[in-house]
């Protein structure tokens, strides 16, 4: 069986999985379709891509953007015509210009090529919770923290068109792979039958992070062990709220004067977070130590650390984390913390953009340190046992099989 994916890019994490992905069969083969451009309009900034180490085929194909203002492929056709896959799976924003291309869309089903749309999905309003939610528009936010959309009548008409064009497009596709149980409901409420509905979870190679996790617990620890750090990875942009963590620091500061954080991780927001903690008279407090991607050197860090906190969106590094033995707290990330935080179990989860509801869950932790190692092993329990790769894959297997026995 032969699947091609259409992404915005080729993020580290994401080549790992289908590099397994495309291992454990010899009748499965994965094609990735991206563009070419370093700078996609899809991508994040400072998203780190893995170009190197692919195990599976890739074409870097022309990107532009079309009438709605939303980038597009250009040859996919022709690509198409050349891999002839059996199935397509295409990610937002890829998939308005696909839907909307009907000589694109007959040549799919000439040649029997089926399309899955991959999401989430987050920020989709249920359809008939749809017009109250887009009279709010400027609440939606990008990855700036800036609103994707003026309030006003005009927009909210808009956005309620975008709906309309969402049921079509979700009834459209063949089928849906998703991140979240929640996709029952969200695009049931639009007319998607379930059996089209795949939730495959979503998961890093943890296995990588379990091995780094056992071999650093034998080494001698890379910074002495506080018991008030706390842990941050992650890009620095402005919807990852480190902001609010470098606050809630300065809160806690007066009743743990030895706490500290540690910030993995770069992007455009840097300075002014290095400038925040300056002003705060925390820059002792504080250390930027940088991006790191190699799994032991980042379970060094963790290791010496206590708690684990994003503060805003996000989502795969609360799986490295837990993979670490690590309590989470955080916020409404990007929906799959749902799947993977048990509240009060595993760490907690606090109110959104509420710093002084973050201070007191940190402070749970702080002053309880045999309740964080308790979460710390439910954190691992449950990557061990309920978010995987492997459980990724099979439910990946489980979706393509519904299209063709391979």
């Amino acid at each position: 069986m032969k699947v091609a994916f259409l992404f915005g890019g080729l993020p580290h994490y994401y080549v790992l999985l289908l590099n397994k992905l495309n291992s454990i069969n010899k009748n499965l083969e994965i094609i990735v379709y991206y563009p070419e451009s370093n700078e996609s309009h899809s991508l994040g900034k400072n998203v780190y891509q893995d170009k190197k180490n692919v195990l599976f085929k890739t074409f870097a194909l022309k990107e532009t953007l079309n009438l709605f203002g939303k980038p597009k492929i250009v040859g996919l056709k022709k690509r198409l015509e050349i891999d002839l896959p059996d199935l397509l799976i295409v990610v937002w924003p890829y998939t308005l210009s696909i839907f909307l291309d009907f000589n694109l869309l007959s040549f799919l089903k000439k040649k029997n090529i089926k399309i899955f749309e991959k999401s989430i999905p987050y920020q989709v309003p249920y359809f008939n919770k749809a017009w109250e939610y887009y009279k709010n528009p400027d609440k939606i936010l990008d990855e700036n923290l800036k609103p994707l959309a003026v309030k006003g009548l005009k927009t909210s008409l808009k956005y309620y068109l975008l709906t309309l064009y969402r049921k079509y497009q979700f009834n459209k596709a063949d089928g849906h792979v998703c991140y979240l149980p929640e996709a029952f409901d969200i695009l049931g409420s639009y007319g998607v039958s379930k059996e089209k509905i795949h939730v495959i979870l979503n998961s890093p190679i943890t296995e990588n992070f379990l091995q780094a996790y056992e071999l650093v617990s034998k080494e001698e620890q890379k910074l002495d062990k506080n018991p008030f750090r706390i842990i941050h990875i992650g890009r620095l942009v402005k919807w990852k709220k480190v902001h609010l963590l470098i606050d809630s620091v300065k809160k806690l500061y007066e009743e743990f004067p030895k706490i500290e954080l540690l910030v993995l991780g770069d992007g455009p927001e840097l300075e002014n977070l290095s400038k925040l903690a300056k002003d705060l008279n925390l820059e002792s407090n504080i250390k930027f130590v940088g991006s790191i991607y190699d799994p032991i050197e980042i379970a060094r860090y963790f290791s010496c650390s206590t708690i684990y906190v994003l503060a805003g969106t996000g989502g795969l590094s609360i799986n490295d984390a837990m993979s670490l033995k690590m309590p989470i707290i955080c916020s409404e990330c990007d929906g799959t913390e749902k799947v993977l935080v048990k509240n009060g179990v595993n760490g907690y989860i606090f109110e959104t953009d509420n710093v002084n509801d973050l201070s007191q869950k940190i402070k749970k932790i702080l002053v309880n340190p045999a309740l964080g190692s308790k979460m710390g092993e439910y954190s691992q329990e449950i990557i061990k046992k309920e978010v995987n790769e492997n459980i990724v894959i099979q439910n990946y297997i489980k979706a393509f099989r519904q299209i063709k026995k391979f």
